[in-house]
C-alpha cells in the first residue's frame, strides 16, 4: 500500500555505535524507515567520531557530534539546541539510559524549541532502577530477583556471608558479571564502580534461558506494541549482537500485566 501524502518529519536519534558494544540507534532507525506513513529525515547524534552509523548513508541523512551527558547536561542540551537551529528537529529519540536524565530535565526547554519527546516522568524513571527492583516488584506485583545496592567494599564485606553464590554483579547503567565467590565479587565491584559509579547491585542469580520483551505503552496502562526476543549471540562485552523474535503469548500476557500494574 502506498500513501501519497506522507507526513514529513525530522527525527534525531542517539545510540549510533554498532560494533562490539552495539547501541540501539541503528535498529531504531531501520524500524522508523520501514514505516509507510512518514517521509523521514534522520539526524544522527553521535558521541564519538567513529560510530559506524555516521558513515551508513542509508541510515542517517546527517550526523552531528554531541558531548557526553557526564560532561554536564547543560552542555549537551545547548549543543542539541544549536543543531536544532539548523535542522528543525521534530522528534528526539534518546536510546541510552545514561542520557535520559538530561533530556528529561530539559523536556520543557526542548518542547519550547519545537522538539517533541516521549519520555518517562522522574518518579517512573527512578523507581525502575536496578537498585530499586525489589521495591518495584512488590509495588507492581512482579517477580524480580532479590538484590541489594552496595556503595563500598565495607558493605560488600558485611554481606558476603549472606550471599548464596553464584551472584550477578551489575552496574547502575550497564555491565553485568556472574561471580562464584567473594574474591570475584570484589574484583567485579571495583571494575564496574570505576566505570559506571555507585551503587553496584548484587543480585540473586536465576538459572534459565534469558528472554526479553521490548514494549511501548501509551501512558494509560495500554500496550501499543510488544516484541519478545531471545539473544542468540553475545559479544565479549556482554552485549547482544544477534537474536530472534519469539511467538510467545505467555511473554506478551506478562507484558500486558506489567503495563496494567504500572500504567505510567
Amino acid at each position: 500500500m502506498r500513501i501519497k501524502n506522507k507526513r514529513k518529519l525530522t527525527i534525531a536519534v542517539t545510540g549510533l555505535n554498532n560494533t562490539d558494544n552495539p547501541g540501539p540507534g541503528v535498529p531504531v532507525i531501520r524500524a522508523l524507515r520501514d514505516s509507510v506513513e512518514f517521509d523521514l529525515r534522520i539526524i544522527g547524534f553521535a558521541y564519538e567520531s567513529l560510530e559506524p552509523a555516521i558513515y551508513m548513508h542509508d541510515i542517517v541523512d546527517k550526523a552531528y557530534l554531541i558531548p557526553y551527558p557526564s560532561d554536564g547536561s547543560d552542555g549537551l542540551i545547548k549543543r542539541v539546541l544549536e543543531i536544532n537551529e539548523k535542522e528543525k528537529i521534530d522528534v528526539l529519540i534518546p536510546n541510552f539510559d545514561a542520557e535520559l536524565m538530561a533530556f528529561m530535565k530539559a523536556r520543557s526547554v526542548l518542547a519550547d524549541a519545537g522538539i517533541h519527546t516521549f519520555l518517562p516522568e522522574f518518579i517512573q524513571f527512578e523507581e525502575r532502577h536496578k537498585a530499586n527492583l525489589p521495591v518495584f516488584g512488590k509495588k507492581y506485583n512482579v517477580n524480580v530477583p532479590s538484590g541489594k545496592p552496595v556503595a563500598s567494599l565495607t558493605e560488600l564485606r558485611e554481606i558476603k556471608e549472606d550471599l548464596d553464590y553464584p551472584v550477578v554483579i551489575k552496574g547502575k547503567f550497564y555491565d553485568a558479571y556472574i561471580a562464584d565467590n567473594y574474591e570475584q565479587t570484589a574484583m567485579f565491584y571495583n571494575k564496574i564502580s570505576a566505570k559506571w559509579g555507585l551503587p553496584v547491585i548484587i543480585q540473586e542469580f536465576i538459572r534459565g534461558t534469558e528472554v526479553n520483551v521490548v514494549a511501548l505503552g501509551d501512558g494509560l496502562g495500554n500496550t501499543i506494541g510488544a516484541v519478545p526476543m531471545r539473544k542468540q549471540y553475545i559479544t565479549d562485552k556482554g552485549k547482544a549482537w544477534a537474536g530472534i523474535t519469539l511467538d510467545d503469548n505467555k511473554l506478551l500476557d506478562l507484558t500486558h500485566q506489567i503495563r496494567n500494574e504500572c500504567p505510567g
